[in-house]
């Protein structure tokens, strides 16, 4: 993989990386096996407490940060989205809705000011946010922009203990799990586990572990020397608990992915994993842990059974070009374009990212599952 040559860090931010890498190598150090699996290492570089890219306090969305997600990019997604819970919220009018990782808050603030407009107001909005910072973000652009609805919306740590009639949504929520790593070697399937030498991290395969090989015997791999790709070992625990949580309701998943035939494609031989730094996207997940995003692609198929096995009676998903043109996305660019004329050049260009197929359109896919009420 070809790429332009990445910004360096500064050395406050070198000293911050080698403090987890140093913490990681304590634990590869104290492992019997000397490595740990790549899952665990994500898990490590992305969400170790005080030192994890997303819990650290860096900023990891906006032009200054290392990528930008749709909400972000544009007020006319959410209000694709919002438009879309309309007919629940209408007809649920007690109805919690529930974020899962609101990103700076932008899309929390479209969706309350839209449902506002149209007199559909949840009782409560939770926030389920594991970023302090992101979770200071979000509360400055919901208290700035809507400060008389801030008492209706609540942080969360954790998943609500009891169910609630609603909506569950969350953007680019799925391709942050930590994931692990397979290997197709010398006939047969091996687990990536990141080791290291001199001090430095670097990966290995090893056998796979008894609780992987049924998980990974349900995947259609192909059988090619040297082919990588990942695997999400949580998926039907996160789903199971949402599954539970949600008593009447739907769910509603944002982002990029495949199809089980087009993700395991043989022609996929390096798999889906990136690392965002900067605006840049390289392939290299152990450089600069705690400095970088690391992601990797969801599996719909998988993703769509884990969620009728979990209990939702319907699930199916569609590319987001599909799912914004079926939401009042042509009505939302008049409706903006009729607030701010001089804004058509800008808004023309929100509209080709979100919805041509070399950008977001057909790469990023929009999933839903519903439970205890008939679709009207």
């Amino acid at each position: 993989m070809q790429r332009m040559p990445l910004p360096l860090p500064s050395q406050e931010e070198l000293a911050h990386s080698q403090l987890l890498h140093a913490h990681i190598l304590q634990h590869i150090q104290a492992s019997p096996s000397h490595s740990i699996s790549f899952y665990d290492y994500m898990n490590k570089a992305l969400y170790e407490p005080y030192l994890g890219y997303y819990v650290a306090g860096k900023t990891c969305i906006g032009t200054e940060g290392d990528f930008i997600t749709a909400p972000e990019l544009s007020d006319l997604f959410s209000m694709s989205i919002a438009q879309h819970c309309l007919s629940f919220l209408q007809n649920e009018p007690h109805s919690t809705v529930l974020e899962l990782g609101a990103g700076s808050g932008k899309m929390a603030a479209t969706l309350l000011s839209y449902w506002e407009a149209h007199h559909v107001l949840p009782a409560h909005y939770y926030i389920l946010e594991p970023s302090p910072t992101l979770k200071a973000q979000q509360f400055t652009t919901l208290s700035t922009t809507l400060p008389h609805l801030i008492a209706r919306v609540t942080w969360l740590e954790h998943l609500p203990e009891s169910g609630f009639t609603g909506i569950i949504v969350g953007n680019e929520v799925l391709d942050a799990m930590p994931i692990e790593l397979l290997r197709y070697e010398h006939g047969q399937y091996q687990q990536v586990q990141v080791t290291e030498q001199n001090q430095q991290l670097s990966l290995i395969t090893q056998p796979l572990p008894s609780y992987l090989q049924p998980l990974v015997a349900q995947l259609p791999l192909p059988n090619i020397e040297g082919y990588t790709t990942e695997l999400n070992p949580q998926l039907n625990a996160w789903v199971n608990a949402l599954g539970a949580l949600l008593t009447q309701g739907f769910l509603l998943l944002i982002d990029y992915g495949y199809a089980q035939s087009d993700y395991y494609h043989p022609d996929r031989s390096s798999g889906t994993l990136q690392c965002f730094y900067r605006h840049h996207v390289h392939d290299n997940p152990l450089l600069y842990p705690g400095l970088q995003d690391i992601t990797a692609s969801v599996d719909f198929d998988a993703l769509t059974e884990a969620a009728l096995k979990a209990g939702f009676h319907t699930a199916d998903w569609t590319t987001q070009a599909h799912f914004l043109l079926q939401n009042g996305l042509a009505e939302h660019f008049q409706q903006c374009l009729n607030e701010s004329p001089t804004q058509s050049y800008a808004l023309a260009q929100q509209i080709r990212i979100l919805t041509l197929p070399a950008e977001m359109g057909e790469r990023f896919k929009v999933f839903r599952a519903d439970k205890g009420f008939e679709v009207k």
